[in-house]
């Protein structure tokens, strides 16, 4: 069995995720107490008793999910789980891959990450951009209705997911208009998602150039395993390489569906969500229904993915 490894993003975090896995592995904690240090605050207590709304904030969501899968990887190393032969992450996820991966160390990956999440939270005031997610239209057909939403506004898909299943993103009038269209095309679901940042469209451009500076001054090197950047469906290569894409993938879509294509074409014959929730595992099996697909969300979860 040849293993590949995605990391989730912003939304999969929730509060009391990993308690369970801490309770047999230390690194758990170890790993928040680390991501503390460089925030300067209690993570790991934030994460285990709320409130969930300062959670489900931009800047403090971001590190969360880094440190998670940062740890569900650590736990999957304890626990004497095969070597990954590629890893991808999604949005955020791309972080803890290239941490994971052994591209950059996690001290420095958690201090880009909080510039990142601030830029992004700064870049475009609350009430002023919108996500929604479409469900049940073809990505022509949304990639057409964006366009006709565009006349009074920005609206671009972000996150081609799965088939059948895209967000958009962009100025908050241009997505509701764009979510009025998909539903008279006959969308099963079009629904405003409860987010203020428009992640991956072209209102946070700024927000990824001046993440670039940060970047520039962060110590990348080649990956020690493959890693598969979302926003091209293509692997890193050298530092220069990564600082670059993790630039642009701040106001470029996540191509998804052409990663995990990507992921099994290279060779991978099952695929494990590492980090908490189960969102990637769902999305992997709308892709490509004959891979095994498995997820470290809990103890139980573990086991599962470690007997394959």
């Amino acid at each position: 069995m040849t293993i590949a490894m995605v990391f989730p993003g912003q939304g999969s975090q929730s509060q009391g995720m990993q308690a369970d896995l801490a309770t047999e592995f230390p690194v758990v904690q170890e790993t928040y107490a680390e991501a503390s240090e460089i925030l300067g605050y209690d993570l790991w207590q934030l994460v285990q008793d709320g409130p969930a709304e300062r959670l489900g904030e931009t800047v403090v969501t971001q590190p969360a999910m880094l440190a998670a899968g940062t740890a569900a990887y650590r736990v999957w190393q304890a626990a004497g789980g095969s070597l990954p032969t590629q890893m991808a992450g999604h949005s955020l996820g791309e972080y803890t891959a290239l941490v994971c991966a052994g591209a950059v160390g996690f001290a420095d990956a958690m201090g880009v990450v909080k510039r990142r999440s601030e830029l992004m939270q700064e870049a475009v005031p609350v009430g002023i951009g919108a996500m929604a997610a479409v469900l049940g239209l073809d990505d022509e057909t949304i990639v057409s209705l964006c366009d006709e939403a565009s006349t009074i506004g920005i609206a671009e898909p972000v996150n081609f997911n799965s088939p059948g299943q895209v967000v958009i993103a962009g100025h908050a009038t241009a997505v509701n208009q764009a979510v009025a269209y998909a539903k008279e095309h006959g969308a099963r679901r079009a629904i405003v998602l409860p987010v203020s940042v428009p992640s991956h469209s072209s209102l946070m451009r700024d927000a990824g150039i001046s993440l670039a500076e940060t970047l520039d001054a962060t110590d990348f090197k080649a990956p020690e395993i493959t890693v598969i950047s979302a926003a091209t469906a293509e692997p890193y290569s050298d530092a220069a390489d990564i600082k670059n894409k993790l630039s642009l993938q701040v106001y470029s879509p996540v191509l998804w569906v052409r990663t995990v294509q990507a992921m099994i074409t290279g060779g991978a014959t099952s695929i494990i969500e590492c980090g908490p929730g189960k969102v990637l595992a769902g999305l992997v099996r709308r892709i490509d229904k004959n891979t095994p697909v498995g997820f470290i969300d809990n103890n139980d979860s573990l086991q599962k993915a470690l007997q394959g």
